[in-house]
């Protein structure tokens, strides 16, 4: 792309004055809002940075007020689920943080740090891998659990925060699958495609082959596509728009001719950006059938696992569960009856609903990483009603999620609470199957 695209498309990445009027100031959005929950500031609240954002469309200089009021934004969309107006508030801030990242001269450091993990690590399998291995060695080698027992970690500050919310390491990673073929077991019903993401290649290896596995288990044929990247989602919650088109682009190039009967994420947060991928290349006319396309056959494993005839054959999965609706599911695809329609199908599973089930747990892509302690706030109310519901398991539908729960579990736990994604449920379910026929 010449530079000339990526100045015109640097002009249409803000707010539109269209999406900002259809804002009538109610305040319904305001106790749906996790960052006013906590914070109680009306800035930080959807209809005050909404307002924020009219009074920069008016002319208003962005200050360094305004970017961290946008900043201190979860994008959760929780917001959206309560306004009866139908504002796109998702689109906005996205929209907001891309003009502040256009009209921003970050200081060096940042600047390079944030060029090289969204523009040079993350589309990266071999930078992702050679930082995976670091990070296996860190944790094998005994050096983190040594500095988690001896309280070291407090000693780094807000890094030894942040330290806690290290995912794990899994090795083998899940990239050496992609470009592989698996066949469905028993009669082949879809042939579909999957999307393996990013960072989950290295930290959800073993969530990636449970997919795969409860996919084949349902006559499903899956693809891994050779030349899939990352889906863009973190670099559109940055602002990062121009990196997010050219991975939009990737992807679809590598998938969208397969002849596939779908494309399947197990990531909620990767899945409502890949839904979106229209409204991010809508000024792109060469790919606006293929992009439409694309759209039509995404689908989040959990919504497509529902909508066909679910392979019963399943074992007992002794255990009580509750539930945590990821917010890119819940509010970014309105998806919230087909998890625990699959978790109702498992035998031997007790469900519990948790008290506010649908409000942040904190993740939010990468918040947690730069905004810890007012993360850490809301995740220690999310696993107070967490704990309401005496659950031995809690699931999730999003690997972000997983990790913050998983966190969150080890704070303020009850004690040996698993963190799972359902489809991981769903195949555990279907190995004690396996094991009372043998």
């Amino acid at each position: 792309m010449d530079v000339s695209t990526v100045s015109s498309e640097n002009e249409i990445d803000k707010p539109r004055q269209a999406d900002l009027d259809r804002c009538v100031h109610c305040g319904l959005c305001l106790n749906a809002c996790p960052t006013y929950r906590e914070l109680g500031v009306e800035m930080d609240s959807p209809r005050g940075r909404i307002y924020q954002m009219v009074q920069v469309a008016s002319g208003a200089p962005i200050t360094e007020s305004y970017k961290e009021h946008i900043d201190l934004c979860l994008a959760c969309r929780g917001c959206e689920s309560a306004c009866p107006s139908g504002v796109q508030y998702g689109r906005l801030v996205e929209a907001a943080r891309a003009e502040i990242e256009a009209t921003t001269e970050r200081p060096w450091l940042t600047r390079t740090v944030r060029n090289f993990v969204f523009r040079k690590l993350l589309p990266s399998p071999a930078l992702l891998t050679a930082a995976g291995a670091a990070l296996w060695m860190y944790q094998v080698s005994g050096l983190q659990k040594v500095l988690r027992a001896t309280g070291l970690t407090s000693l780094l500050g807000p890094l030894g925060a942040r330290e806690a919310l290290t995912p794990s390491a899994e090795i083998p990673f899940f990239f050496r699958e992609i470009g592989k073929t698996f066949p469905a077991e028993g009669e082949k019903r879809y042939r579909v495609a999957f999307l393996a993401g990013c960072i989950a290649n290295i930290s959800f290896a073993r969530l990636n082959e449970a997919t795969v596995r409860v996919l084949q288990k349902n006559g499903c044929e899956v693809a891994i596509p050779g030349g899939q990247t990352c889906c863009g989602a973190l670099h559109m919650h940055a602002g990062i728009r121009d990196e997010a088109r050219r991975l939009a682009r990737q992807n679809i190039d590598a998938i969208v001719d397969g002849g596939f009967d779908a494309i399947i994420t197990n990531a909620a947060g990767c899945g409502s950006t890949l839904k979106e991928y229209d409204e991010l290349l809508e000024h792109d006319e060469a790919y606006a059938g293929r992009v439409r396309k694309f759209k039509s056959l995404m689908k989040d494993v959990t919504e497509f696992l529902a909508s066909i005839e679910l392979n019963p054959a399943m074992g007992p999965v002794n255990a009580t569960v509750t539930y945590q609706d990821a917010c890119h599911l819940a509010h970014g695809q309105k998806i919230r009856k087909a998890p625990r329609q699959l978790l109702a199908a498992v035998p031997g599973l007790t469900f519990r609903e948790m008290p506010l089930s649908d409000i942040c747990c904190g993740s939010a892509g990468i918040y947690n990483v730069l905004h810890t302690e007012l993360s850490m706030n809301i995740l220690e109310k999310k696993m107070g009603n967490v704990n309401l519901t005496q659950a031995n398991i809690i699931a999730a539908a999003n690997p972000g999620c997983m990790i913050q729960l998983e966190a969150g579990v080890k704070k303020w736990g009850r004690g040996g609470e698993r963190v799972m994604h359902v489809v991981e449920i769903l195949d555990e379910a279907y190995k004690a199957k396996g094991k009372t026929t043998a």
